[in-house]
């Protein structure tokens, strides 16, 4: 009887160890070359997406960075669709990009795809060159704050919220209350010096005068076109033409070929709903974000 147990344990143990080397050898199959581009002589083009709102700029930054130190890449194209994010965010990817560029190690290319506005255009400003397509949506040079008052919500539902603070501006922007004068003023403030930035680095990346930039900083959106014509941009291309720029630049005239970032895979519940993989939050937000959007 235990001769017979003991047998039945041991081939269900051959059972999982053969079925874990099964799928240890099918991983090894399916898994791609880890330095793909050596197969070609053309230059190594490292390509950073940066997709949706631009709400954090950590992993943006940090494949840049990557790009950045490694000797066999040539040349840093990223390729933008984004409506724009919040002001830090585009700014510390924009300073990044910046940094790089003045090295002059390495070429940069912004390629803008469907939609590069406010924040988007920001990020871009940090290239070597900008590229657009035609009717790429873009421009919406200035800076945005939102935020709900549920106010009426609250009081046909006889919730009342009782706040204590340390001073009159401390609860600005809440969604308990109606906004006063003094939190307009306050906000108002704060648009306006960011906007001032955004305005000076137009000026001074696209060599047009800050006045120029200003009458054309009223929220409008350019086509690609259109953006040529006013200097917001440099040339007009796809994604595969900023890409074969790139690759003229580092003068090697071999077919580029793509690198992408190696970033871990791993998948989190808490990441999905609190900040999730491409680097956006869908939750409410409750407290005001100044946006370039």
């Amino acid at each position: 009887m235990i001769s017979s147990r003991y047998d039945k344990s041991i081939k269900w143990m051959l059972w999982i160890t053969g079925i874990l080397i099964f799928l240890l050898i099918l991983s090894v199959i399916r898994r791609p070359p880890a330095q793909p581009w050596l197969r070609s002589d053309g230059p190594r083009i490292g390509v950073v997406e940066i997709k949706g709102l631009i709400i954090d700029s950590q992993r943006i930054v940090r494949q840049l960075d990557q790009f950045s130190r490694r000797e066999d890449i040539a040349a840093i194209l990223v390729r933008i669709n984004s409506p724009g994010g919040t002001v830090a965010a585009s700014q510390e990817i924009y300073e990044k990009l910046r940094k790089i560029r003045e090295k002059g190690t390495k070429p940069i290319i912004a390629s803008l795809g469907t939609l590069a506005a406010s924040g988007g255009l920001y990020v871009a400003l940090g290239a070597d060159t900008i590229m657009a397509n035609p009717g790429t949506a873009t421009g919406s040079i200035g800076v945005i704050l939102d935020y709900p008052v549920a106010t009426d919500l609250l009081e046909k539902i006889g919730i009342r919220m009782e706040v204590i603070k340390s001073g009159p501006l401390k609860d600005a922007g809440s969604p308990y209350r109606t906004p006063d004068e003094a939190d307009r003023r306050s906000f108002q403030r704060v648009i306006d010096d960011l906007f001032e930035q955004f305005t000076q680095v137009v000026a001074r990346e696209r060599q047009l005068p800050l006045d120029r930039v200003k009458e054309l900083a009223t929220g409008e959106i350019f086509t690609g076109r259109e953006a040529l014509a006013l200097g917001l941009v440099d040339l007009l291309g796809g994604f595969e033409d900023a890409l074969n720029l790139a690759g003229a630049l580092t003068g090697n005239l071999d077919r580029p070929v793509i690198i992408r970032p190696v970033e871990p895979q791993r998948w989190s519940l808490r990441r999905y709903l609190l900040g999730n993989e491409f680097g956006q939050s869908w939750y409410p937000q409750l407290m005001p974000q100044y946006r370039m959007r």
